[in-house]
């Protein structure tokens, strides 16, 4: 993982420490602060790949500084919580974390998931490495993605999506006729090796559909399959 950036922000300095030392042994550049207004200032200058924040922090709690790197990163985001409280969880996922772990937690499970989140971005680069790839253009309706240049417009402006999002939307979007299960979307986008509340999809299906402008009860690009999970609409 060399030249990525990883951003740790807990206020338990042995516990951030030692969540550093992990990434830096997996090759990323890590970088540590224990302070909510602090590590919003940071994001912004060492512009992370990945982002392990704290629900529970001074200053600015751990959602409060996730709503805020949204507006200016698509990083991936990992929560921590000493509470397994589902409201806690949810509510951190709507502002845009893409997964969570509850304390105490192996730092290498964190490991694990922050290298699945990574794997498909990562084959994104090889590709553009190999040279310009083609453009992969898909249509439903007034929504187009390109999942090449990974780029969602809707009546031709652009959405802006979370990595997470657009890994569900492309997941949706390459087999639109099936019907996807939360644990198959889930195997897809945070990988098989993902253990933890299935409807944290629910969440991020939630949030997608906000940005799409997208009605839950006439969805016209992702619809709900009763009793099984989802499938992409046709945009009509």
């Amino acid at each position: 993982m060399s030249g990525m950036r990883a951003l740790v922000v807990e206020d338990e300095a042995a516990l951030a420490a030692l969540i550093g030392s992990y990434f830096e042994r997996d090759g990323f550049e890590a970088s540590i602060s224990h302070d909510g207004l602090h590590a919003v200032a940071l994001a912004r200058d060492v512009d992370p790949d990945v982002v392990v924040l704290d629900l529970g922090l001074p200053s600015l709690d751990g959602v409060e500084v996730c709503r805020q790197i949204r507006t200016f990163s698509d990083a991936y985001i990992v929560m921590l919580t000493a509470r397994s409280d589902e409201i806690d969880v949810l509510i951190g996922l709507s502002v845009g974390a893409d997964d969570y772990l509850t304390k105490p937690f192996s730092p290498r499970e964190l490991m694990a998931r922050v290298h699945a989140m990574l794997r498909r971005p990562r084959q994104s680069a090889e590709l553009a490495g190999a040279g310009e790839p083609p453009v992969q253009l898909r249509s439903f309706g007034a929504l187009s993605i390109d999942t090449a240049g990974r780029d969602v417009w809707l009546d031709g402006e652009p959405v802006a999506l979370t990595r997470t999002e657009f890994d569900l939307l492309a997941a949706l979007s390459g087999r639109p006729r099936m019907a996807f299960s939360r644990r198959q979307l889930i195997d897809d986008v945070w990988g098989p090796s993902w253990v933890g509340d299935e409807h944290l999809v629910d969440v991020h299906i939630g949030h997608l559909r906000q940005k799409l402008a997208d009605d839950a009860s006439d969805s016209m690009y992702v619809r709900t399959v009763r009793g099984i999970g989802y499938r992409m609409g046709t945009g009509q």
